[in-house]
């Protein structure tokens, strides 16, 4: 087929090799194997007969061997896809003659080494996935934060080093997803993260970044999901991230020696609120669910939060998740919480509650995990009305005072 532009046989079942003499079909435009069970290596001189490619497809199947360094004779290539195979090597420096490609995926292989600095000669490049390689590792190359079509930086799960350049947000206009969580990268968060202003996705968690979340965060207006857990920073939740008025999921967990700003109970947009597992202390706001209607997860387990739990907390009426566990607050559970009808999940235990479980608690009929325990001032009976929460999955009401017998009818 001499004439042939494109050839997708992608999402099927096909097995074996591919045939080289592919390769040799210099009219193609488009070849697409993309999801099959395809094997084997990819020709030494791949792109050499391929003037006219601009689209390359062979994501998630089973491909081996290394990266054949004669990609950078596909120089017109406009799309890549090589992730979810078993490549191995290095990532060919020769790539740097892509400079139409603006589609680049090569994670989840077995390649090593480090990603090579020539690839900030894409200047077309808008997406850029590498990800997920546990043999990557060095520093990201400075040259891809000068890339300054870029609008996905996808880097996570790899095993790379270093700290970001303090300009890494100067050249980054369109940029709209940062992916660099699961990773080794440590020093500060630049201050110059509020540069990249069209930011909606910025995950930076689980890495050793150290010192103090930039107030210039807050500059990040677009942003809808952040997630910093896991790092090494210190001091306040910067009240700046009130501004952050699109966002849906805040996600700072294991950063010790904060407070949570009253601002962040302003953001009407959000759905996750996840800070669990640090230090904050002082109580919580009594109209925390005035501004929150979207609200479907609020995590703030494993903390030093003493105080009541607000009554307003019924107005967060989309609950599925409520985590309070693991902190100090006192005085009784609020019967508001029995309109919270949507709750899949309430842990209340280790506190210093006290009072009765309330019968409330029955009119949540959606409920399939209720953990109160381990709160010695939480007395009396426990309501028989529970036993009929027929979506409940687990009821954890131990090493409480509580009193009285079961129902007989109780299962």
């Amino acid at each position: 087929m001499s004439n042939l532009e494109i050839l997708n046989l992608g999402f099927n079942q096909l097995s074996g090799q591919v045939p080289s003499s592919i390769f040799n079909i210099s009219s193609l435009k488009r070849i697409h194997f993309r999801d099959n069970s395809l094997s084997g290596g990819l020709p030494d001189d791949l792109c050499v007969h391929l003037p006219k490619l601009k689209e390359l497809y062979l994501s998630r199947n089973e491909l081996s061997s290394s990266i054949p360094s004669s990609i950078n004779k596909c120089c017109n290539l406009q799309i890549l896809e090589l992730s979810i195979n078993q490549f191995n090597g290095i990532i060919p420096k020769s790539i740097r003659n892509l400079t139409q490609v603006k589609q680049l995926y090569l994670g989840l292989n077995n390649l090593e080494g480090q990603i090579p600095e020539e690839i900030g000669n894409l200047f077309s490049l808008e997406m850029l996935n590498i990800q997920a390689i546990k043999g990557l590792t060095g520093q990201i190359p400075t040259s891809i934060f000068n890339i300054s079509s870029l609008k996905t930086i996808a880097l996570s799960r790899n095993s790379l080093l270093g700290s970001l350049s303090n300009d890494m947000c100067q050249h980054l206009p369109e940029l709209e997803g940062l992916y660099l969580h699961s990773n080794e990268l440590s020093g500060n968060i630049p201050s110059s993260i509020g540069k990249c202003n069209n930011l909606k996705n910025l995950l930076l968690s689980h890495n050793q970044f150290m010192g103090i979340i930039p107030r210039s965060i807050g500059n990040l207006t677009r942003l809808q999901e952040l997630y910093l857990g896991f790092n090494n920073l210190e001091g306040q939740i910067p009240e700046e991230i009130g501004n952050l008025l699109g966002l849906e999921l805040l996600t700072i967990k294991a950063i010790k020696g904060l407070m949570i700003p009253t601002s962040i109970f302003n953001i009407s947009s959000l759905k996750t609120i996840d800070l669990s597992n640090n230090s904050l202390s002082g109580s919580l706001p009594n109209d925390m669910c005035q501004h929150l209607p979207k609200l479907e997860g609020l995590y703030l387990s494993r903390n030093e939060l003493s105080g009541n739990i607000p009554s307003s907390i019924s107005k967060c009426n989309n609950l599925k998740i409520l985590a309070f566990s693991y902190n100090q607050l006192t005085g009784i559970i609020p019967r508001s919480i029995g309109n919270l009808t949507r709750l899949k999940e309430l842990y209340l235990g280790l506190n210093n509650l006290e009072g009765q479980i309330l019968e409330e608690i029955s009119n949540l009929f959606s409920l399939e995990m209720l953990g109160i325990q381990a709160i010695k001032g939480l007395t009396g009976q426990i309501p028989t009305s529970i036993f009929n929460i027929y979506s409940l999955k687990t009821i954890a009401l131990s090493s409480n005072s509580l009193l009285g017998n079961l129902p007989n009818d109780m299962c």
